[in-house]
């Protein structure tokens, strides 16, 4: 279950858009990641309501979501779904802290797959995502979307990851869209409305 919420959570996964991806030239890819990085330097906490769809092999129907998601740089970030169970992540200080319908535990996650995880959704906020060392970064475009494709170098996160994708709006320098393929073939897609940029947020939004 922590596994299937935490790469959910972050990730989040492809086959959700029918126009055809178009590979960014160097020029484009680089004046892409300039904007994005620049821009995101700002961004101090992020707030954003959520649906994820996770669609499995075994599972004639997706099972849809609905939560909010709470990122305060540089490294507190907190999923909590509502609908149609509560269950809760937190990402801080190097532990993951969950809170299942009551039942509350953590685990470490330093130096763990879930760090890494972690990182690229802290990085989406502030363009650091772009030079994490253990994915290969490709650049695509299609419709109003630039579009960042990573793929896992690490043996360790090939285990669970096949690809990550981070939708652009032309118009913002946030996600509103992570898109996820996990090695079983599993995917699970993210997407996010109502965002609000460096909004205060309660100090309780990151304790269970």
């Amino acid at each position: 279950m922590i596994k299937n919420i935490a790469l959910g959570a972050f990730l989040l996964a492809s086959g959700f858009f029918f126009a055809q991806n178009t590979a960014m030239s160097g020029a484009e890819a680089k004046a892409f990641v300039t904007k994005v990085s620049s821009e995101t330097k700002e961004i101090k906490t992020l707030q954003s309501d959520f649906t994820q769809t996770k669609k499995m092999d075994f599972l004639d129907k997706s099972i849809v979501t609905h939560g909010k998601m709470s990122l305060q740089t540089p490294n507190m970030l907190s999923w909590r779904y509502t609908k149609p169970y509560q269950y809760s992540i937190v990402f801080k200080n190097n532990k993951i802290f969950i809170n299942d319908q009551g039942k509350k535990s953590s685990v470490d996650a330093k130096s763990k797959t879930f760090e890494k995880i972690n990182k690229l959704i802290v990085g989406s906020s502030n363009g650091t995502m772009f030079n994490d060392p253990e994915f290969t970064v490709t650049y695509f475009k299609s419709g109003n979307y630039n579009i960042a494709r990573f793929i896992p170098k690490t043996s360790q996160l090939l285990k669970y990851i096949k690809q990550i994708e981070l939708y652009f709006p032309k118009n913002q320098s946030t996600v509103s869209q992570v898109n996820m393929t996990e090695a079983s073939g599993d995917t699970t897609n993210i997407v996010f409305k109502n965002t609000k940029i460096n909004a205060s947020i309660p100090t309780s939004e990151f304790s269970l």
